[in-house]
């Protein structure tokens, strides 16, 4: 199936020129493709973006410098963002008419490091299954052999103190989204409601499935197949409009959200769930409210 103007042949054709590409390039040394358009499980679909990591002899310009693109594609939009697992950067490009893909270069060193000290991270790319576009010089053999990426792990569980953590972030938040609100903030409100609250209560919903034994993906993928039906029914109050009563109605309907689910959570993980952090957050919450204009 074929989204609105791209088809599967257009990422074989992009990737084909990227090979072509890496071999000239001495620095470049091997290639994968790793995210959806490598595994099975969530295979791509015709929305799936393409994910080629590469990895380098020595630093490479090519991320800060994107000239290089026109020799695979033609570049319509690219820029720069961290990688998802947070190590290093990789470069997004959208190409014409719509073909989207994401570069991350790593260097060799960088990428062994990380299996020495940052397995999740490997994990986290390589984990879910990978395939090897270019191998000049037989690296995943050496790289991988002797410590071959660890399937992807359910959202490592917390100990208390991280659970603590975030909880306490989370009714902070609350707090500071409703003194925003009195102040007539109503952007930094809504982004305290709709964007850090919300984060924290998905960090949670993750700890509870995969206390469950349920596979909570990364950062929100699939929200909607692992989640908590109930949550996701409660979902639907919790995100407001630009307006400052649904702001306080959404802030009212997330804290319930996630009181619930932080003391089933805490319950499940059997890690204590501070309550007097909920019922001062929430009394200075509804003090604000109630001595609105």
């Amino acid at each position: 199936m074929a989204g609105p103007g791209w088809s599967a042949r257009d990422y074989d054709r992009i990737t084909e020129r990227f090979v072509e590409w890496a071999r000239t390039e001495d620095a470049v040394r091997a290639a994968f493709v790793i995210g959806s358009r490598a595994r099975e499980d969530h295979a791509a679909d015709e929305w799936a973006d393409l994910d080629i990591l590469a990895l380098t002899s020595e630093a490479s310009g090519h991320l800060r410098e994107p000239g290089w693109l026109s020799r695979i594609g033609d570049p319509w939009i690219t820029f720069l963002e961290p990688t998802p697992a947070g190590q290093g950067t990789e470069r997004r490009v959208l190409f014409a008419g719509g073909v989207d893909v994401d570069f991350a270069l790593f260097t060799i060193g960088e990428i062994e490091a990380m299996l020495r000290f940052d397995p999740r991270a490997v994990g986290t790319a390589f984990g879910r299954g990978f395939r090897v576009l270019l191998d000049k010089d037989g690296l995943v053999a050496r790289l991988f052999d002797a410590n071959p990426p660890a399937d992807v792990e359910p959202a490592s569980l917390p100990h208390a103190a991280v659970f603590e953590q975030v909880v306490s972030d989370f009714w902070y938040h609350a707090v500071w989204t409703a003194k925003h609100l009195r102040r007539g903030e109503l952007w930094w409100a809504k982004l305290g409601c709709d964007s850090r609250m919300k984060d924290r209560l998905r960090q949670v919903l993750e700890w509870e499935a995969a206390a469950a034994g349920r596979d909570p993906w990364f950062r929100g993928r699939f929200f909607e197949e692992w989640a908590d039906p109930v949550i996701l029914r409660g979902l639907r109050t919790a995100f407001a409009h630009y307006d400052e009563d649904e702001v306080w109605a959404a802030l009212a309907a997330t804290m319930d959200l996630f009181g619930e689910v932080s003391r089933r959570t805490a319950a499940a993980l059997g890690v204590p769930c501070p309550p007097a952090v909920e019922e001062h957050a929430r009394a200075l919450v509804a003090q604000l409210h109630s001595t609105r204009p």
